[in-house]
């Protein structure tokens, strides 16, 4: 009986690259072999494979999609913590937020709706709404059921996890003050739970930023922070392209710190406030 072959050679893994590529936009160079090795031994053992190559051709061949997608949550980096670079956080409280909260008041609209992509486990969704309320503490211009907020993954497991909001001791403490946690979490035993007011406000979804997403309608807000680094110059383009035309007048994006739109989203401006850039379609 042959051994299950677990070290990766040039064309296995241009072979499997481009599988990965075509099914959820992340893009490898050929540095990235011992990654992709490290990543999807596990589950070539699991499933009996005796290559790399006949792990992909079985998911090509699984029309369920189940492979595919433990092969895209295997090469998915779930990185995430609460309140992230606070730049953007600040402008939504600073700018984003008044201007808003002043629409409705002047009956100019009568909801917000946000949409975090590539969302992970919920630390950015939950992030926002208690900015909202922490803003209607303060402003009383603003009534958090105006708010609709959804996070999206392409990972069906992280989908589930922000979904249930309960974090571990590791997770809760990245970059969550004391006095929020407090506030909006309680403790069960060593896992903190995001209490109803937070969940209330966030709806979850299951999302491949690869397949349309128009379906889920015009945003006033829109978070895609830290995933097109993972994605080729033609797919930012076309995720930002498809990006601006979900987002209504005066709709803010908001990038990861690391993250530029220059060469990737001429149909935006870039606007500055004290530690941040968010952009506008122009």
């Amino acid at each position: 009986m042959l051994a299950p072959k677990n070290k990766m050679d040039l064309d296995e893994f241009h072979y499997i690259r481009d599988y990965i590529e075509d099914n959820c936009g992340i893009s490898l160079t050929d540095q990235k072999v011992y990654l992709v090795e490290t990543r999807l031994t596990t589950l070539m053992a699991e499933t009996g494979c005796k290559s790399f190559i006949e792990l992909c051709n079985r998911a090509v061949a699984d029309g369920t999609h189940r492979l595919r997608d433990k092969i895209i949550e295997a090469m998915t980096t779930n990185e995430t913590f609460w309140f992230r670079d606070e730049g953007p956080f600040s402008i939504l409280e600073e700018v984003v937020f008044k201007e808003l909260a002043a629409e409705i008041q002047s009956g100019k609209r009568s909801r917000i709706k946000i949409w975090c992509a590539a969302c992970s486990t919920g630390q950015e969704p939950y992030s926002i709404a208690m900015a909202v309320l922490e803003f209607a503490r303060k402003q009383h211009s603003l009534n958090p059921e105006h708010v609709e907020i959804l996070g999206t993954d392409i990972s069906s497991t992280v989908v589930y996890l922000a979904m249930a909001g309960r974090y571990d001791r590791l997770a809760i403490s990245r970059g969550l003050p004391e006095t929020i946690k407090n506030r909006y979490f309680e403790r069960d035993g060593n896992v903190w739970c995001i209490n109803t007011d937070i969940k209330k406000m966030v709806k979850y979804e299951k999302l491949n930023l690869q397949e349309s997403f128009s379906r889920i309608g015009k945003q006033d807000i829109i978070f895609c922070r830290n995933v097109l680094i993972y994605f080729s110059n033609e797919f930012k383009k076309d995720v930002l392209r498809r990006i601006g035309g979900l987002l209504g007048p005066d709709g803010c994006l908001f990038l990861g710190a690391s993250e530029s739109i220059i060469n990737f989203g001429s149909m935006y401006q870039v606007l500055r406030h004290a530690r941040g850039l968010y952009y506008k379609v122009k």
